[in-house]
C-alpha cells in the first residue's frame, strides 16, 4: 500500500465548494486517494511506513485539470508559414506535414506535451488525437501518459471529410467511418475504465464540423451513449467555420450539432468564440461544458469566447492550453492566467463600437479562473473525484514554494499570487498519490534525451 504524508503544509486550498485555505495542516494519501486532511495531530496507522515530506513554505492546491490538447503538435511549433495565419489556412499550412506522423513520433511528443503540463501544474490532460497515418494509434499516446505517471482522457478523435467532399483536410488524412467506428470501440473496449480514481478514460471525438459527416457525427454520438462515455469536439472557433456551417448546413455550428444528437450532457466542446445569447442558453439548458483556450485563441487571432456570460448562465467552463502549435506553449497555470486576463479584457470591450465600456464593478477574479482549472475541468471530464482536496478525493495536487523571487511582495493573498504575479511552476506533483515532479524535475522519464530525440523528428518532418 503506498502512503504519504505532506506535513507542516503552510496553505493547503481546497478549492472545495467554500474555497476554504487551511493554515498549518497536514495530508495523508493511501492508494491514491487522500484519508485525513487535519490541523495537527493527524492520526496514522500504527508501524506503517509514509513517504513523508515537510510542506513548511509551501502552498499546496489540487493539480489543474487540461481539457482540451494536441500533443503531436508540440513537433510543429513555430512553423514559418503557419505564424501569422487564421486557423483554416494554418490547418492547410500543417495538414501535409502531421500527414507524416509516426508511432514513435505519437509517443514522444505525447511524453513531451505531458511533460510540459506536469512540470506546470497540470495532474490530468485530455488529448484529442484526430489522424492516423503511418499506423499512428491511440495506444501510443495512452503508452507514454502510463509511462510519465498523468491521469489521462486521450480522445479518439476522426477525420472523414476530405476535400473532394467538402471538407477542409486533404482526402489521404481522412479515414473511412466503419474503420473509424470500429477503432472507437476497441480503445473504448480495451481502455476505458470509468471506476473511482481511474487513471484512464476514453473519449469520442470527431474533429469539427469541416472535417467529419454528419453521419459520422451521429453514429460517434450514440456509440458514446451506448459505452457511456464522452463527446468532445471543436465547435464554433472562427467566423470562417461559422459561414462553412451556414452554407453546408444552414446552422449555425452549435445548432448543427445539437440537430445531431450532441444536446447531452456528456458533451463538452473546445472554443465556442462565436458564441451568441441563444448558444448561451442551449449551452446552459443542455448542460453542456465548454472548455476555453484564451492562448490558441489570440495566437490564430479567433476571437475571445465570452466566458463571463457563459458562466453567469450557469454554463461549466474549464481551461485548455489546446495545441501547441496554436499555442506553442502548454504552460497551465500560464493559462490560467491568460483566461483570467483576457476576460478581464472582453468586459471593457464594445464590439458595437469598436471602442470601450465602462468595466464592471468587480473584474474578473483569480479565483474563478482556478476553479475552471480545477473543479471546471473534472465537471468537463466528467470527473467527482478530482478537482478539489478534501477527504475521499484523489490525491492529485501541486505545491509552490512561496518564497519564490515572482511572489516577493505578494504574499498578502498567496493564492491569488499564483494567477496575479508572473507564472511559475510546482516544485512537487502528485497524481495518483504519486510524486511524478520532486524539485521542479519530473522523475519518472529522463528527460533531455526525449528532448534531442524530438528535435531529430521534429525536424526531419517539417523539412523532408
Amino acid at each position: 500500500m503506498n502512503k504519504i504524508l505532506l506535513k507542516n503544509i503552510d496553505l493547503l486550498a481546497t478549492m472545495d465548494n467554500s474555497f476554504s485555505v487551511l493554515e498549518d495542516c497536514s495530508l495523508v494519501a493511501e492508494d491514491g486517494i487522500i484519508r485525513n486532511i487535519a490541523a495537527e495531530g493527524i492520526d496514522l496507522d500504527e508501524g506503517e511506513e509514509y513517504e513523508t515530506i515537510d510542506m513548511s513554505g509551501y502552498l499546496v492546491m489540487p493539480g489543474m485539470i487540461n481539457c482540451h490538447h494536441h500533443m503531436y503538435q508540440s513537433l510543429t511549433r513555430v512553423v514559418p508559414k503557419a505564424q501569422n495565419v487564421g486557423l483554416f489556412q494554418w490547418l492547410k499550412v500543417l495538414y501535409p506535414i502531421w500527414g507524416k506522423l509516426t508511432p514513435e513520433a505519437i509517443y514522444v511528443s505525447s511524453v513531451i506535451a505531458m511533460s510540459e503540463l506536469l512540470l506546470s501544474g497540470c495532474t490530468s490532460s485530455s488529448d484529442h488525437l484526430y489522424m492516423y497515418p503511418n499506423g499512428v494509434s491511440l495506444d501510443d499516446s495512452i503508452r507514454a501518459a502510463n509511462d510519465i505517471g498523468i491521469r489521462f482522457h486521450p480522445t479518439r478523435g476522426s477525420m472523414s471529410l476530405g476535400e473532394s467532399g467538402g471538407g477542409l483536410p486533404p482526402d489521404h488524412l481522412v479515414e473511412k467511418e466503419g474503420e473509424i467506428l470500429a477503432d472507437c470501440q476497441r480503445v473504448i473496449e480495451e481502455y476505458h475504465d470509468d471506476s473511482y480514481g481511474s487513471m484512464l478514460r476514453i473519449g469520442l471525438a470527431p474533429c469539427s464540423p469541416f472535417s467529419v459527416s454528419e453521419e459520422l457525427m451521429k453514429a460517434t454520438a450514440n456509440m458514446a451513449k451506448e459505452y457511456n462515455v464522452r463527446l468532445h469536439t471543436h465547435l464554433a472557433e472562427t467566423i470562417d467555420e461559422e459561414e462553412y456551417c451556414l452554407a453546408k448546413f444552414g446552422y449555425r455550428p452549435l445548432e448543427y450539432i445539437m440537430e445531431l444528437g450532441w444536446d447531452v450532457d456528456t458533451v463538452w466542446l473546445a472554443h465556442m468564440v462565436h458564441c451568441d445569447k441563444c448558444d448561451v442558453s442551449r449551452l446552459a439548458d443542455a448542460r453542456m461544458s465548454i472548455t476555453h483556450c484564451p492562448s490558441s485563441n489570440m495566437r490564430l487571432a479567433s476571437g475571445i469566447a465570452p466566458i463571463r456570460n457563459m458562466l453567469g448562465a450557469g454554463v461549466n467552463v474549464s481551461i485548455g492550453v489546446d495545441g501547441s502549435a496554436s499555442n506553442d506553449g502548454g504552460h497551465m497555470i500560464g493559462e490560467a492566467r491568460q483566461a483570467m486576463l483576457l476576460a478581464r479584457l472582453n468586459d471593457v470591450i464594445n464590439f458595437d463600437s469598436g471602442g470601450y465600456k465602462k468595466a464592471p464593478e468587480e473584474a474578473f477574479p483569480a479565483i474563478k479562473a482556478l476553479e475552471m482549472a480545477t473543479k471546471g475541468g473534472a465537471a468537463s471530464l466528467g470527473r467527482a473525484d478530482i478537482g478539489k482536496l478534501e477527504i475521499g478525493m484523489c490525491a492529485d495536487l501541486i505545491a509552490i514554494r512561496m518564497d519564490k523571487l515572482e511572489y516577493a511582495g505578494g504574499l498578502h493573498d498567496p493564492l491569488a499570487a499564483v494567477l496575479m504575479c508572473s507564472s511559475v511552476k510546482p516544485d512537487i506533483v502528485i497524481v495518483n498519490g504519486q510524486i511524478v515532479v520532486e524539485n521542479g524535475m519530473i522523475i519518472n522519464i529522463d528527460l533531455p534525451p526525449i528532448i534531442e530525440k524530438h528535435n531529430l523528428l521534429s525536424y526531419a518532418i517539417v523539412n523532408e
